[in-house]
């Protein structure tokens, strides 16, 4: 399904929806190249959730972990971006903490490949993007893969220039890889539909 964020707020509104419909177990990949509002994603996840304290990207310490208030649930928040292997991204056990009360957003984890399992894929990226020039009348991508995407903005220094151009029209690419979110498919694309190319 792909969609259009005209700003900032749309990002995070889009985020939201997610929110709303994610549940304890999830792992939502977030991918896009670096700028394209991953972070802004996870932010307005997190906000959606009732979390109040500040969502940063957690590059070097791999994962930042919020617990969410007034519930048994904990959204943990991952990067991959400084990680070699898959082995190094098997020491997060990020499939753990999901099984416990967790929702686990991990950005760059599409550079995991397989390794994920069943996931949601939130693509970002520029309107422009060739990674979205492919895609049939739909929004589809033309072999049939669903997949999106929004990103970052954070406090570190690889994200120092992520602020810049997140007011600039984004492109969010949702696809979902396993059977977790078939139940919850029909109404993400309905109360997204506002959104949609």
């Amino acid at each position: 399904m792909l969609l259009r964020a005209e700003s900032l707020a749309a990002t995070h509104s889009i985020a939201a929806t997610v929110a709303s419909l994610a549940r304890a177990g999830d792992v939502i990949v977030l991918a896009g190249d670096m700028g394209a509002g991953k972070t802004a994603f996870a932010q307005g996840f997190g906000r959606a959730l009732g979390i109040t304290e500040p969502i940063t990207s957690p590059t070097f310490t791999l994962v930042h972990s919020y617990p969410v208030p007034g519930r048994r649930l904990t959204l943990h928040h991952a990067d991959l971006y400084r990680l070699d292997r898959t082995g190094d991204i098997d020491d997060l056990a990020l499939a753990e903490l999901a099984e416990f009360d967790g929702i686990v957003l991990i950005e760059w984890g599409d550079v995991a490949g397989g390794a994920i399992g069943d996931h949601l894929e939130v693509r970002l990226g520029a309107d422009h993007d060739d990674e979205f020039a492919d895609l049939d009348a739909d929004g589809d991508v033309a072999d049939g893969d669903v997949d999106g995407g929004v990103d970052d903005d954070g406090d570190d220094d690889r994200h120092d220039h992520d602020d810049v151009g997140l007011d600039e029209q984004r492109v969010v690419e949702l696809a979902a890889s396993g059977p977790g979110w078939a139940g919850r498919w029909d109404r993400l694309v309905s109360e997204l539909a506002g959104y949609r190319c």
